[in-house]
This record gives structure tokens, C-alpha cells and sequence, in this order.
């Protein structure tokens, strides 16, 4: 049996950690999943990642973070490295944010949330604003206390529900299959290309 790859993870928030552990627990790779760096935003991983591309010379990492407003990945990681990615930094971007990655399975979001499936389009990267498009969508749910959780109480400045990542992390690690996702978001298709043949090299 393959000795089992360590890696270290760098996520925006607990949702993007709970996406990057399920695909890598479902992987044919066999990998030993330590801490998750995760302080909240992009602005911490903008911070770190030039660190953690030093760092990587010795201890793999898979960096995760949306692309929001940015032209592209290919920009936005130019942006941020300033040397050339170390090919143990596996530097991922979702587009537009991870949100779109979760609604990609789209029968199994619709079953869970009780939306209807149709409204989740097939190019889930195309969605200009995949959170609020979400958050739009679950105000159709038949599911009440889905929508309680979910949506942001009337008048309220939160962005989302009291309980926005507690249900959709728990359809991540549930029914959320990487599989069906990635025929509808082509970021999560190449992400899992990038994992599945992700070789390490040690000095």
C-alpha cells in the first residue's frame, strides 16, 4: 500500500476547508491531511502564500481560494506569487467562489435544499455571484427551517443565515459527489486533474 502523501491546507473559510478535505478523502490518492490555515478571507491567504511556496520545498500544500473578482486563476496567482510556484504548492482557484463548486452537483443540491434543479445552470462558473445566487435560490426552498438557517433574517447586514455553513458543509460531507460536480464547473474539473496526479518531490 502507498505511503500516504502529507499535506497541509490553506482555505478562505470553513466551507472551502470542508470541500478540500472531502475531495481529498475521496481521492484515488492517498493523503495524510494535517492543519488548515484559515484566519477568514483572501487577504490572509494573499499574506501567507508567497511563505507557504518557500515552506513547500519540504511539506506539500494545497492552497484554496475563490476568484471573486479577478480576471482569471491564471491572473489572480500571478498576482499573489512572487516567484514561480513550487510544484508541491498546489495553488487552486474556484470559480467564482466555492459556493459554485457546491452547487454543481446540482440534482443532489436540489434534493437536499429542496430547490428546484432546474434553476441551477450548467455552467455553474458562469454565475457572476455564486453566494447570493445561492442564497437567492434557497428562498425558494420548500424546506422551511433550510430557509431560516440559510437566508439572512429581514433587515439583517449579515450576508448570510445563522447556520449558512453548518448545512452546507454537512451536504459537502454527505451527498456533494465530486464526480457529478465537476461536469458542471470546469475550475473543479482541472483542480481534481491537478490532485489526482500530484506526484511530491523531497529535497
Amino acid at each position: 500500500m502507498n505511503t500516504p502523501i502529507p499535506i497541509i491546507l490553506a482555505a478562505e473559510d470553513e466551507l472551502s476547508e470542508t470541500v478540500l478535505r472531502v475531495i481529498l478523502d475521496r481521492s484515488s490518492r492517498r493523503f495524510a491531511v494535517g492543519q488548515c490555515l484559515r484566519r477568514g478571507g483572501n487577504t490572509y491567504l494573499k499574506s501567507i502564500v508567497n511563505g507557504l511556496n518557500k515552506a513547500a520545498r519540504s511539506t506539500p500544500y494545497l492552497l484554496l481560494t475563490d476568484l471573486d473578482r479577478s480576471e482569471c486563476p491564471p491572473a489572480l496567482i500571478q498576482d499573489w506569487l512572487t516567484a514561480p510556484r513550487h510544484s508541491n504548492l498546489i495553488f487552486r482557484v474556484a470559480v467564482r467562489e466555492v459556493e459554485a463548486w457546491v452547487l454543481a452537483h446540482k440534482q443532489a443540491f436540489a434534493s437536499f435544499f429542496g430547490v428546484p434543479e432546474v434553476k441551477i445552470p450548467d455552467d455553474v462558473d458562469a454565475i457572476h455571484d455564486p453566494k447570493e445566487f445561492l442564497i437567492d435560490l434557497i428562498k425558494r426552498s420548500k424546506k422551511r427551517r433550510i430557509r431560516e438557517d440559510i437566508v439572512p433574517p429581514p433587515g439583517s447586514t449579515a450576508k448570510v443565515g445563522p447556520n449558512y455553513n453548518e448545512h452546507l458543509c454537512q451536504f459537502v460531507e454527505t451527498y456533494w459527489d465530486k464526480e457529478q460536480a465537476k461536469q458542471s464547473s470546469r475550475s473543479l474539473e482541472r483542480s481534481l486533474q491537478m490532485i489526482e496526479k500530484f506526484a511530491p518531490t523531497w529535497p
